[in-house]
């Protein structure tokens, strides 16, 4: 587990339920994602991280990926917030809806694949 993880997070487990608890959106994205299927990087999925769970991340390559669900409407200003604490830690946070992750899967590969490449590309300096 990398990263400071809040205590209830751990104490209650909520990783492990929202992994046994995906989305059909979480679930498609995923398939692109396991097993390094995306240019060998390994993703983990629901694993936390301070005092949040995202939805995917790659530590290797600081990215998050995020699967919003119609509830994200409601929740922007938390949303905002997670995405600006995870920016202040190091990641880059790609943020994709259910129905991109359901009826746009190989545009939402391609816009991950395009992040990955980005990042293993050396800066100039």
């Amino acid at each position: 587990m990398r990263g400071p993880t809040s205590e209830r997070i751990r104490r209650e487990r909520l990783h492990r339920q929202l992994r046994n608890q995906m989305t059909d959106a979480e679930r498609a994205v995923w398939r692109i994602l396991r097993d390094r299927h995306m240019s060998g990087v390994k993703f983990r999925r629901q694993h936390p991280y301070g005092s949040y769970i995202p939805d995917f991340v790659s530590f290797d390559r600081m990215l998050v990926i995020e699967i919003d669900g119609s509830q994200h409407a409601d929740q922007a200003a938390y949303d905002e917030t997670r995405t600006t604490a995870l920016h202040a830690a190091g990641f880059t946070v790609l943020r994709f809806t259910n129905l991109e992750a359901l009826q746009e899967t190989e545009a939402v590969a391609e816009r991950i694949w395009l992040e990955l490449r980005q990042k293993s590309t050396p800066s100039p300096p």
